[in-house]
């Protein structure tokens, strides 16, 4: 079950009077659409709107250590244990009504997770289709924060090995590509994006298994390898041309 909070904690100020928080961007794919938590604020500023999760760095904490605390609060994972990474500070000096806030945004791809459940400071939560999301309603600078989040991830899987955290492990090429189809908005070509990937330095582990379906062939069963970064870089720009758009 998966827990969403607005965490409103007394602010971390300096001599300046600047807050800090951190706020979360989750992707996860679910029902075949890539989808991000978003929870509905219930209090103000912003009563009622759609809002990205997260909290105030309490007194003590590091940066990453605030992320992993409101991950965890709000999807009850282990952040160590998924792809979590810093995205951008965002400072504009009107982004909150209530003062100087300064959000260090964070980036989290996670597997496929359950409803979420609001907390005390949310009136709901919900996983919402990323193209289904009115970016003018949202929060604060919410809008800019996922857009950019989006992009970053759409890029990443071009460059890095990333796209295998949204996957459980054991998986099939067919998952794989799933995930690229989605993120990006368009098909591949099955047969050039197993050779691809197959092809690059320690992305994919063969299991030894394969998939016993109901239909169709066995299919080989993959567990993410130590590559970090996708050697050779697998381009939108290359592919997009062989394909029909999807939704997002």
């Amino acid at each position: 079950m998966v827990r969403a909070v607005i965490s409103e904690v007394p602010r971390t100020r300096h001599a300046t009077g600047v807050a800090v928080t951190v706020d979360l961007v989750i992707f996860t794919i679910r029902a075949d659409r890539l989808q991000v938590l978003l929870v509905e604020r219930g209090k103000e500023p912003f009563l009622g709107r759609p809002a990205l999760p997260g909290g105030y760095v309490r007194d003590g904490e590091t940066l990453n250590d605030t992320a992993l605390r409101e991950l965890s609060e709000e999807t009850g994972l282990d952040g160590r244990r998924l792809h979590l990474e810093q995205l951008k500070t965002y400072g504009d000096p009107g982004r909150d009504p209530r003062g100087r806030v300064i959000t260090v945004a964070y980036l989290a791809l996670v597997p496929n997770l359950s409803a979420p459940v609001a907390g005390t400071d949310a009136r709901a939560a919900s996983w919402i289709p990323v193209d289904s999301v009115d970016f003018g309603e949202l929060a604060f600078d919410h809008a800019v924060i996922l857009r950019e989040a989006l992009e970053l991830a759409r890029s990443q899987l071009e460059y890095t090995t990333v796209a295998a955290a949204f996957c459980v492990e054991p998986f099939s090429i067919s998952d794989l590509r799933q995930v690229y189809e989605v993120v990006w908005g368009f098909s591949l070509d099955p047969s050039n994006f197993r050779r691809k990937v197959t092809g690059a330095e320690n992305f994919l582990v063969p299991t030894g298994k394969r998939t016993v379906p109901e239909i169709g062939r066995p299919a080989a069963l993959y567990r993410r390898g130590t590559a970090q970064l996708l050697f050779p870089p697998l381009m939108r720009s290359a592919n997009i041309s062989q394909v029909r758009t999807r939704g997002g």
